[in-house]
């Protein structure tokens, strides 16, 4: 095993990080275009391996899909059927499945031995409540594919992930009768995905009802008719730019991510209170948003139940800060890339640290941190977040540092660019990798 070094800051980290665009967005997108009445262009679109990975999945469905850099054009086709590769993408596994339920022919999803483990039976039940026949209950599964979907209404706990919901109603206007989805359970989490989703249907002319204008708390209704062809132009992706923000914030430097939009879904955006509370100062102006770090980190007692994605760049901080933390709201994320709650713990606890699971989060109590192996478990912001520790911690080293490319190629060049002082974004040759 070939191990990467994270390097340490030797002085306050000052770059401008432009990172490229939203995973959540394009992948979203990119369903939506396989489903329109016409041809589509997407252009700042990621290319990283999960965003291929959905590529590849439309393909697979009948959309023809030209790539060209960062610009995808999607023709809709007439839906088939196929074997679909998830890699360990939760928005291929939990969003392609009604996609292929419309298509004329069973479909067939299997993924990385790591995407096995995670929750999938919430968007198959739903499926089979339906009308559609589902063999298996986590990948590998099937999909049989009969042309249509009767649709309706359908009552699932979703509190494992906000992924279940979104994936029903990205598909549910192509239903006979559209969907009525309620959610029966724990809260769900991260609630700005599903809002995103809903903006996207709306923008594609899809009429939809949330729980506002449904009355009823947890229901969302699609009804039921065409999705309209959008061209789009996808936001930097917000969750991948905390990391960097992060590094400004450990190293008591300043790092910029330019394009930061007015408004957004994105949960990302979120991470700017995160850093005010921790000691941070956040400005944004036409330059884009920066995070300027303080002398001292203080720690954080917060809710993290919208935005756990951005747990992994958040305990990194507060492993780092001058108080204790208390991570919040954020059971779900065990059941996600790997069981981030656990993971999170062991590697700062390897590194010396004092971290204590708790049953909804993460206790983080500062000491000093050594340097030693760092565990990524095929984790992008696993992988990540060692990156955040090494800056003030020598000699943490990396297992996997390539699971990054899942949301951001290039990652380790501009990381070293980004303390460099020299960081304006990965090359197009990094990006189409």
């Amino acid at each position: 095993m070939t191990y990467w070094t994270a390097p340490t800051a030797t002085r306050p980290v000052r770059a401008t990080v432009d990172v490229p665009g939203s995973k959540s967005l394009t992948n979203r997108a990119l369903v939506l275009a396989a489903l329109a009445d016409g041809p589509s262009t997407i252009t700042g679109a990621l290319r990283s391996r999960d965003t291929d990975l959905m590529i590849e999945a439309i393909r697979t469905l009948g959309a023809t899909v030209e790539v060209t850099g960062d610009r995808v054009r999607v023709t809709p086709g007439p839906l088939t059927g196929g074997t679909v590769d998830c890699g360990l993408a939760g928005t291929v596994m939990r969003f392609v499945p009604p996609l292929a339920a419309l298509g004329s022919r069973t479909s067939h999803f299997d993924g990385d031995s790591h995407a096995r483990n995670r929750p999938q039976r919430t968007v198959l039940d739903a499926l089979r409540a339906l009308g559609v026949e589902v063999h298996g209950d986590s990948l590998p599964f099937d999909v049989v594919g009969t042309g249509s979907v009767r649709g309706g209404r359908v009552e699932v706990d979703a509190s494992g992930s906000s992924q279940f919901v979104s994936g029903l109603l990205l598909s549910a206007a192509r239903f006979t009768d559209g969907v009525t989805f309620e959610h029966v359970g724990p809260p769900v989490p991260s609630m700005p995905h599903i809002d995103m989703t809903v903006a996207m249907l709306r923008e594609s002319g899809v009429q939809v009802d949330t729980p506002a204008e449904t009355g009823r708390a947890n229901t969302w209704r699609v009804h039921p008719g065409p999705i309209a062809a959008v061209d789009r132009t996808i936001e930097p992706d917000l969750s991948n730019a905390t990391p960097f923000l992060a590094a400004a914030a450990v190293t008591g430097g300043a790092v910029t991510v330019p394009r930061w939009p007015a408004t957004t879904t994105q949960p990302g955006d979120e991470f700017r209170a995160v850093l005010a509370a921790m000691g941070a100062t956040v400005t944004a102006d036409e330059a884009g948003v920066t995070a300027h770090g303080p002398d001292r980190l203080v720690g954080i007692d917060v809710d993290l139940h919208d935005i756990g994605e951005l747990t992994p760049t958040v305990a990194a901080m507060a492993a780092l800060a001058s108080s204790p933390s208390r991570l919040r709201g954020i059971a779900h994320l065990r059941g996600h890339e790997t069981d981030r709650l656990a993971a999170l713990a062991a590697e700062l606890t390897a590194l010396g640290g004092d971290v204590v699971e708790t049953d909804d989060g993460l206790a983080v109590t500062p000491v000093a941190l050594t340097g030693a192996p760092w565990r990524a478990y095929a984790d992008h912001r696993m992988a990540t977040a060692g990156a955040v520790v090494g800056l003030r911690v020598p000699g943490v080293r990396i297992d996997d540092i390539d699971s990054t490319a899942k949301t951001l190629p290039g990652f380790a060049d501009l990381w070293q660019r980004m303390l460099d002082g020299d960081a304006p974004g990965p090359s197009r040759r990094e990006a189409r990798s």
